[in-house]
């Protein structure tokens, strides 16, 4: 029994580095392809377009990447996911048109839908179901503070290399945690024949669709990834109309993304320890959301920051369990199909926020689209609230 925590525990850590390494390769690449676009000729629609089609990528190939995660298993999804987001880097580096980076910039989000939910996935397969809140906060911990160092590293390379040798620096880290998921991330025991169950792509859909509290872990998802889109797309804009300088702009993102990787572990051992977990993810739903509404009065940097605070604190409260419940909440030969869900309401919510709220802030200025941000998200709370109390589970799990 110790031998299988200590194996657990070894590849939990694993995971975790790799998921550190992979998305902070992943976000150095942000802040340089729209640069390495304007250098080609692009305006700021087009870098803007070029940046944002892996998303469109990732959110449209998550839920049939998981889908086939389930059926090959995780092992060749996670390296071939991390082979194909290497190439791409490597292409980047060699591209001198914008067709050439939008093309290659979707083959990324391809890479991306097939490792993000494979890696997660691993992730509830070899944790015990005890320990899944404590393992998610590890692992989401890890890949927010990837997210979050990834682009002040890709700008400083940048700075001190160029443009495209960032690529081929993200390229080569990619490799590297390629080969330590081979070597250190093998696949998970198969389950008992007994309770392995093929189901065929339309009807598996359906069936953890009717799993009423994974819906709603699914809307509370795409709620708060709506409201998220909005600070991460538009709050630059909000300061510098206010007079703030670019520097304070980084102060205020800071204060969010180290409030939102700091309350990941502790919330997910706390939800290894009580049983009603819609209370941790109503209660970050609701912090988050009067956060975004708050947002709108706010006036001066320290002020902002204690916001953004209160904000990241409650996303990552969220987040946190509902990666867990997400991951206990089917049966283990779903697990897959059932991150895709996730990751493509992640990708679908920012996207939406991106597009929708430009007109909304010509028409109402910020203060109106924080406000309806908030707003919005006090509606999902309580769909959540709803849907989160139906008995759910035992409906997917007896099917």
């Amino acid at each position: 029994m110790n031998q299988c925590v200590d194996n657990a525990e070894r590849r939990l850590a694993a995971a975790c580095l790799i998921s550190f390494c992979c998305f902070f390769a992943a976000y150095m690449r942000m802040p340089i392809v729209p640069l390495l676009a304007v250098s080609l000729g692009a305006d700021a629609v087009q870098a803007g377009l070029i940046n944002a089609t892996f998303m469109v990528t990732a959110a449209l190939l998550s839920i049939p990447a998981g889908l086939v995660s389930d059926r090959l298993g995780r092992r060749p999804l996670l390296l071939g996911g991390m082979a194909v987001m290497a190439v791409s880097s490597f292409l980047l580096s060699r591209s001198h048109g914008l067709g050439q980076m939008a093309v290659v910039y979707l083959l990324f989000g391809a890479g991306l839908s097939t490792f993000s939910p494979a890696l997660m996935s691993y992730v509830a397969d070899v944790t015990p179901a005890d320990r899944l809140g404590h393992a998610y906060g590890r692992y989401t911990m890890a890949l927010y503070c990837g997210m979050t160092l990834g682009p002040a590293a890709g700008g400083y390379a940048a700075a001190v290399s160029g443009l495209q040798e960032v690529f081929v620096l993200v390229g080569g880290l990619f490799l590297a945690m390629l080969l330590l998921a081979y070597r250190c991330l093998p696949a998970p025991p198969p389950k008992p024949a007994a309770t392995h169950r093929k189901t065929s792509a339309g009807p598996a859909l359906l069936l953890i669709l009717k799993n009423r509290p994974f819906l709603a872990c699914l809307v509370a998802t795409l709620g708060c990834c709506l409201g998220y889109g909005m600070f991460v797309t538009f709050m630059p804009l909000y300061m510098k109309g206010m007079g703030m300088q670019t520097v304070q702009v980084g102060y205020v993102f800071t204060a969010q993304a180290l409030a939102n990787a700091l309350s990941r572990l502790p919330t997910g051992r706390l939800s290894d320890r009580i049983n009603n977990k819609g209370i941790l993810i109503g209660g970050g739903l609701a912090l988050f959301s009067l956060a975004m509404a708050a947002l709108a009065v706010c006036r001066s940097v320290p002020l902002l920051m204690l916001v953004a605070v209160v904000m990241g604190g409650g996303m990552g409260v969220a987040f946190t369990v509902i990666c867990a419940r997400i991951a206990d909440l089917v049966p283990a030969e779903m697990r897959g199909l059932a991150v895709g869900c996730y990751n493509t309401c992640v990708y679908t919510g920012m996207m939406l926020s991106s597009v929708a709220m430009g007109p909304v802030i010509k028409l109402t200025g910020f203060a109106g689209a924080f406000v309806l941000n908030g707003s919005a998200g006090i509606v999902v709370l309580a769909l959540f609230t709803v849907l989160f109390r139906s008995k759910g589970r035992e409906a997917c799990h007896s099917a």
